[in-house]
């Protein structure tokens, strides 16, 4: 399924936030999909967001990637993802507005994983909790060159995914924040952080999920 993507320059707190929109037509859901670090090359054509992105349209969901701050045309700059969660929170409230009040899922690669955990909470607090997350690569606890995440609580049925091989944020830290949840991890065996080869098996493990 080709769909034709659709730029769109929303209204957020801080100016202006380009997203990536792709519309299967009379959507059930909105998936709003979340991005790696901006300050490593992150944005929102990233394969493995990429990859979210199709999958969920192949669910018949609008799937939304926004770009974070000072990525593409989004306004202002990086902000540790404060302001990257307030950002989303207003994508989401415009496409709301655009495609109706839907089931929302929210997706996030390492960085934007991490803002995805904020995001749930917020939505959550102000009792719109979302449907599901899907986290893939999630940043958590020390991550060289970068600093050390706080990674949110997330609810039992989030669906996270993790590389055995991966360098960037390794699965021990998953490991150690899933722990107290008792939240499972899906690993995938010889993954690097950027699911090199592997995009394949990220869309199989969500398409299974939503299915049952």
């Amino acid at each position: 399924m080709r769909l034709q993507a659709e730029q769109l320059l929303i209204d957020g707190p801080l100016g202006k936030i380009d997203v990536i929109v792709e519309n299967p037509g009379a959507p059930r859901g909105i998936a709003l999909i979340a991005h790696p670090h901006p300050l490593f090359g992150g944005g929102n054509t990233n394969k493995v967001v990429q990859t979210l992105a199709r999958t969920f349209n192949h669910l018949d969901y609008v799937a939304l990637r926004p770009n974070f701050r000072g990525v593409g045309q989004s306004e202002g700059s990086h902000d540790d993802g404060g302001g990257e969660t307030d950002d989303l929170l207003a994508v989401l409230a415009e496409a709301k507005c655009r495609y109706g009040n839907l089931p929302v899922a929210l997706a996030g690669f390492s960085f934007g994983a991490y803002v995805q955990t904020r995001v749930a909470e917020a939505l959550l607090a102000a009792g719109h909790p979302a449907q599901r997350l899907v986290l893939v690569g999630t940043a958590a606890g020390f991550v060289e060159g970068a600093r050390r995440y706080h990674t949110k609580a997330v609810p039992g049925d989030t669906i996270v995914i993790h590389g055995s091989e991966d360098e960037t944020v390794p699965l021990v830290n998953v490991i150690e924040w899933a722990k107290p949840l008792e939240l499972p991890v899906i690993v995938v065996p010889g993954a690097d952080h950027f699911f090199h080869r592997r995009l394949h098996v990220i869309r199989e493990i969500v398409s299974r999920a939503w299915r049952h």
